[in-house]
């Protein structure tokens, strides 16, 4: 009797785990599975939001070109404008130079707006307010009715000095980008000592206009058509009228 009770219990033990195996090993493979898939997920996961931060800081580095390119010409532009304006030698091509140049310094910043960290905006926005305003006198000099203070030699200045608040916006734009900052050039240290060497519409110290260096020579032209940034002949430079 015992023997047949053991043997019943063995059969139902047997059968009942014959039963249960599939059960288990079906719900063994899902959790596995499971845990593939969130392993898997959170990976995709990981890799989207590393493409995005990539092409997020490449759109920032293509819009903080665009403005580099844009403002650094219309000053120039502006600048070569001015001393065409002194001399009284205005012509419709450095009219329409100087129009395309603020153009495309309004695209580069409405183009910033959308994408430049608020850091950035903030540098640009007073890089804008000042270019704006030297615009404004400019046009004023060129029509014969100046501000009062603002003669040619005040707005140069003010143009000069806007090399300094354009190096702080470069080095804003680069630690956006993550760009260890480089070795000082000497523009930057220039700029750093408050481009003393520069005087108002006058030499830097090399004997040329502070950006008479740039190997790609886009400086503004002076009175004697060389290009440099304050174009001032020697000896201290032209005064206003």
């Amino acid at each position: 009797m015992d023997n047949a009770l053991l043997a019943l219990a063995s059969a139902i033990v047997a059968v009942t785990g014959t039963l249960l195996a599939p059960v288990l090993s079906q719900r063994i493979t899902g959790r596995v599975q499971a845990d593939q898939f969130d392993r898997q997920e959170r990976l995709a996961r990981a890799q989207w939001q590393r493409d995005r931060r990539a092409a997020e800081r490449e759109k920032r580095r293509d819009c903080y070109v665009h403005a580099n390119a844009g403002y650094r010409r219309y000053r120039v532009e502006l600048m070569n404008h001015l001393w065409a304006v002194h001399r009284d030698e205005v012509t419709d091509e450095g009219r329409a130079a100087l129009q395309e140049a603020r153009h495309a310094m309004h695209s580069a910043f409405a183009e910033a707006q959308m994408i430049a960290s608020d850091a950035v905006m903030a540098e640009l926005d007073v890089l804008t307010r000042e270019l704006a305003d030297a615009y404004a006198r400019t046009m004023r000099l060129e029509r014969g009715n100046p501000l009062p203070g603002w003669g040619f030699d005040e707005v140069l200045a003010a143009l000069l000095d806007l090399g300094d608040a354009w190096v702080r916006a470069r080095a804003v734009m680069r630690a956006d980008l993550g760009v260890e900052p480089g070795p000082v050039s000497a523009d930057d240290a220039a700029a750093a000592e408050g481009r003393g060497g520069e005087g108002r519409g006058g030499e830097g110290p090399d004997g040329n206009g502070p950006d008479g260096d740039r190997p790609d020579g886009d400086g503004p032209r002076g009175p004697d058509g060389r290009s440099g940034e304050a174009g001032a002949p020697s000896g201290g430079g032209q005064r206003g009228r």
